[in-house]
């Protein structure tokens, strides 16, 4: 889980600095020149595979009667084509026919950079700064479905961009969602997926543990921040984000504004991740920087069990939000607060994982979709009491036929989180 403001992952103190700088001491007995990387051997994702991934949604759209499948730039158009762009004003997007080669519409002076992640046959159609990507698309619409059309749309594909496009065009299409397209493509990972998946919380794991090492007293949120960022790159990782909550901010499942330092008695809790070739990990630990109180023992070991509960409610066929069910119940039992109550588990115990840090499925109670092997997820059901503190402890999971198995191992103790 996570959601880190630009200030959070960009505000380095001097301290941070000077961290990331350090020769032998402080911050770098046995430091970042130590850590090698760990995924010099990781291999992306091969266009063979990205031609496969076009062939099936292509057969899934004939057999829905789909014409064509808009999808804006975004994990989507990396799953599909390999093009790895960001969003802007200036669009860039694709659209995918029931049958024939991708058109691929991007800014005329981007296209020799989107070119160069261009995995699939395509056409790709720039347009100059005077001209219009929607009439583009909806040039593609026509060429491609010839008639009537229906047409769906990748879930998170901007408003803006549909209604140009259906306003750009000859005959409006019938718009319909694409979520069953993305849910039927992406929610099962292949076998090479899910070795992309486990580099990456390899590497963030050993970035954690090299980062637990070198907390101390004074320390601020972005020192610690600093030196996850520094020592995912250099184990290899394409560090994603890192979220620091210390003391009462760590109470705040997404933090606070409010400054918070290292001090006896701190809790530490991080939730980080990184990607591998564009495949993702979010693992989150949490301890006591110092003597632990009993409150705080009991909290980290209640969290612990609610993980355990979590993997043991993991079957093949059981509908995912069971699993959020489980957990509930047993912290319930315990007297924390009920219905996504605060002190208690305000959040849901999990989410889908791959390309994008959060996907479906989800483990809330109300998500209906059976386990099946492929699917991945995270297991945070972490507990939190307004005021004072909070315990999140994460670890991500794929579903196989004979029930989970952990990308990391459950933190042991509170003395030995990572």
């Amino acid at each position: 889980m996570h959601n880190v403001s630009r200030r959070a992952f960009f505000g380095l103190t001097a301290a941070g600095a000077a961290l990331a700088a350090a020769g032998p001491g402080r911050a770098a007995a046995g430091g970042l020149a130590d850590l090698a990387s760990m995924t010099r051997d990781a291999q992306p994702i091969s266009a063979a595979e990205h031609g496969a991934r076009l062939a099936r949604v292509q057969g899934l759209m004939q057999q829905k009667k789909i014409a064509a499948f808009l999808v804006e730039a975004g994990a989507s158009l990396e799953y599909f084509t390999g093009v790895r762009w960001h969003r802007s004003e200036r669009t860039t997007a694709a659209l995918i026919p029931a049958s024939g080669g991708v058109v691929v519409v991007t800014p005329y002076f981007e296209e020799p950079s989107v070119r160069e992640t261009l995995k699939v046959p395509a056409d790709v159609r720039p347009w100059k700064e005077d001209e219009s990507p929607f009439e583009l698309l909806a040039g593609a619409l026509r060429e491609r479905a010839r008639g009537e059309a229906t047409l769906a749309v990748e879930p998170t594909t901007r408003l803006f961009i549909v209604d140009r496009t259906v306003k750009a065009a000859t005959a409006a299409p019938r718009v319909v969602p694409g979520d069953d397209l993305i849910r039927a493509c992406r929610m099962h990972k292949s076998a090479h997926e899910i070795a992309l998946m486990q580099a990456a919380n390899n590497v963030t794991l050993a970035a954690l543990r090299y980062t637990h090492g070198q907390v101390g007293a004074g320390m601020q949120a972005s020192d610690i921040n600093q030196m996850m960022a520094a020592a995912t790159a250099a184990l290899g990782g394409s560090h994603e984000f890192t979220l620091v909550l210390l003391n009462e901010a760590s109470a705040f499942p997404h933090g606070s504004i409010k400054p918070q330092q290292v001090r006896e008695g701190s809790v530490i809790l991080i939730d980080t991740g990184c990607s591998v070739h564009g495949y993702q990990s979010d693992i989150s630990r949490s301890w006591v920087f110092g003597s632990a109180t009993a409150r705080q023992r009991d909290l980290w070991n209640t969290v612990k069990r609610g993980q355990e509960i979590a993997q043991e409610t993991a079957k093949p066929g059981v509908p995912v939000g069971s699993i959020d069910r489980a957990v509930r119940t047993f912290y319930e039992g315990k007297g924390w607060s009920r219905d996504y109550g605060l002190p208690g588990l305000s959040h849901r115990t999990g989410h889908g994982i791959g390309m994008e840090v959060h996907e479906a499925p989800y483990l809330v109670r109300n998500d209906t979709t059976p386990l099946e092997a492929g699917m991945c997820f995270s297991d945070e059901p972490g507990l939190y009491i307004p005021g004072e503190f909070g315990i999140r402890l994460e670890d991500c999971w794929y579903m196989t036929e004979a029930g989970p198995k952990l990308f990391t191992p459950l933190a042991r103790s509170l003395e030995e989180p990572i």
